[in-house]
């Protein structure tokens, strides 16, 4: 950042323990390819599903690399398919309750829950803030800012359904993790941007991840 330039509000991403780490992955990657600030909150649990996932850690005193490595990788394992320039990403430590984002002054767009656990989204309907991720999510919502929630598991029983009612009565947006096919999905990859597609559509930031409905019968089987 030049002297004397404001640095652009940044959109929150928190990655809780849910598997779906690809999920986390393809969202970081359409907010820098759309030019946008990221400030970034992995919990602990993530970091277990990330290794179980990929192989790949990630560290505090190494997230630079270890989150290269992690951008690069595609959905279906393959290391070196994405080239990320990850200059616009700010860490924090899922345990630093003091953390920047942890005020309602500090500056954010808002913030991405992907993937978003049962107990990630417990703890945010209750307004638990037992970490930053959480405390986080509280913040965005008492200042009114956009919250999507891409809540993966299933099925869904009565009193995550009842956490995701409260959250939606909130002002979230809930975004299940569901995959549709109609864009010709021919790739793990394909799948995995349709759903990070529809959680910046929830928030507005353009993107090219996945083929947009136009009204037509049988699209998407044809080749792009």
């Amino acid at each position: 950042m030049k002297p004397g330039q404001t640095q652009r509000a940044p959109w929150i991403v928190g990655v809780s323990g849910a598997s779906g780490t690809p999920y986390a992955a393809a969202v970081l990657r359409g907010l820098l390819a759309a030019g946008e600030s990221v400030d970034l909150v992995v919990s602990r649990a993530s970091r277990l599903t990330l290794l179980d996932e990929t192989g790949l850690p990630f560290r505090d005193a190494h997230w630079q690399d270890d989150l290269g490595a992690w951008l690069s990788r595609g959905a279906d394992g393959k290391p070196g398919t994405f080239d990320v320039d990850i200059t616009g990403v700010r860490h924090w430590s899922a345990g630093d309750l003091a953390a920047g984002p942890s005020s309602g002054s500090y500056p954010a767009k808002g913030m991405l829950i992907v993937p978003a656990s049962t107990a990630c989204v417990a703890g945010v309907a209750l307004g638990l803030s037992k970490d930053l991720l959480q405390r986080v999510a509280s913040v965005t919502l008492k200042e009114g800012r956009p919250l999507v929630v891409a809540v993966r598991e299933t099925p869904l029983n009565g009193q995550t359904l009842r956490h995701l009612v409260t959250l939606d009565d909130a002002g979230a947006v809930v975004v299940p993790a569901s995959p549709a096919f109609y864009a010709g999905a021919t790739h793990i990859q394909d799948l995995v941007d349709f759903v990070a597609g529809r959680v910046l559509d929830a928030v507005r930031v353009e993107h090219r991840l996945y083929r947009r409905w136009e009204g037509e019968l049988g699209g998407g089987s044809r080749a792009t």
